[in-house]
């Protein structure tokens, strides 16, 4: 049976990235009283739709090697002090992240074979955010996700023990096994191995969102509708934008009880915003409000670039081999534990 890692993150080829872009517009995340804020000194006029909005269209890359959650042991170390130490904490991650390392370092054959593919496919990007910020996290202050509450605690539990008996079916795997959900892609999107971009087209009463990790499009309307009724969930949520000053803010509910950001339920209420800061540069940031699983909100800042490059489709989805490989081999293990069963029965 082929592992779970070889199949979810099959795709067919690699999308060739653009090196760092110095010559982007200059811009800084600035935190006041807990609250992310976008700022920029000398803004540029921004570039702007025929109907009057910033205009967002295009491909944005997402890569950074900045953590979501800050390393335990920079306590509340916001931002790295100097550039030597931004760079020397960015040589330790590429060097932990390497997957052509081999055991003479200390990297085990097995963990070798786990690893699924060599370096050249993974592309996390080499650098921190410009800023030198020790965490995604901005807020609360330590830059780590608050505790999950005993109610998330024991939906993460059961998830977890599903995931490690046979499957008796695909429902019995998880939505990110299944290519339906997850990765970076979320909903939250958040840098992750590989096709870290999203593709943003904007109408002036929608705007949609393509992530080209999963396949996963998001159709935001801008008209001001209703939401869904309580009891309508969806994958990927119900979301409704709207626009404050320049930024586009999107709303989304009504998750369903499958879908989970690092032990979110379906009660989740994601607030996502999208500032355009330079002809090169978006902000995006998003904040989870779900006090059915965290002990209090959370927000993430991620600086995102304009990707010249076009995207490809990533295919990861449910009818690939590796589906099927775990089902047959769900149903071997089934057959041998029969088999034992049967063979005691007699033997007694």
């Amino acid at each position: 049976m082929e592992p779970v890692a070889h199949w979810v993150r099959r795709r067919p080829r690699r999308l060739l990235r653009k090196t760092r872009r110095e010559a982007a517009a200059t811009f800084a995340i600035v935190v006041l009283a807990g609250a992310p804020l976008v700022a920029q000194q000398d803004a540029p006029e921004l570039e702007r739709t025929p109907w009057g909005a910033p205009d967002l269209r295009g491909i944005w890359d997402f890569r950074t090697i900045t953590p979501l959650e800050r390393p335990e042991e920079l306590g509340e170390q916001e931002r790295f002090g100097s550039a030597e130490a931004a760079a020397a904490f960015e040589q330790r991650t590429l060097a932990r992240r390497n997957k052509d390392r081999r055991t003479g370092d200390g990297l085990s054959a097995q963990a070798d074979v786990a690893n699924a593919y060599n370096q050249f496919w993974w592309d996390y990007g080499d650098k921190l955010t410009e800023d030198r910020r020790t965490s995604l996290i901005v807020d609360p202050p330590d830059g780590r996700i608050p505790e999950l509450t005993p109610v998330a605690k024991e939906r993460v539990a059961e998830r977890a023990a599903a995931r490690r008996r046979p499957a008796h079916g695909p429902e019995d795997r998880g939505v990110a096994e299944r290519c339906i959900l997850g990765f970076n892609a979320g909903p939250p999107m958040s840098p992750s191995a590989y096709n870290n971009n999203v593709q943003i087209f904007q109408t002036e009463e929608t705007v949609v969102l393509l992530v080209e990790m999963v396949h996963d499009s998001r159709v935001v309307p801008l008209d001001g509708r209703a939401p869904l009724p309580g009891d309508v969930r969806q994958w990927r949520g119900d979301p409704r934008g709207h626009w404050e000053g320049d930024t586009l803010v999107v709303v989304s509910t009504n998750f369903t009880d499958q879908t989970s950001f690092r032990g979110s339920g379906p009660n989740m209420r994601l607030t996502e915003r999208f500032t355009r800061v330079g002809e090169d540069r978006l902000v995006y940031e998003y904040t989870i409000d779900d006090p059915e699983s965290f002990a209090g909100p959370w927000t993430a800042v991620i600086p995102m670039s304009r990707n010249p490059l076009p995207m490809f489709e990533y295919a990861c989805h449910e009818g690939n081999y590796g589906m099927l490989n775990l089902l047959r081999g769900a149903r071997a293990e089934d057959a041998e534990a029969e088999a034992a069963a049967r063979a005691e029965t007699s033997g007694d």
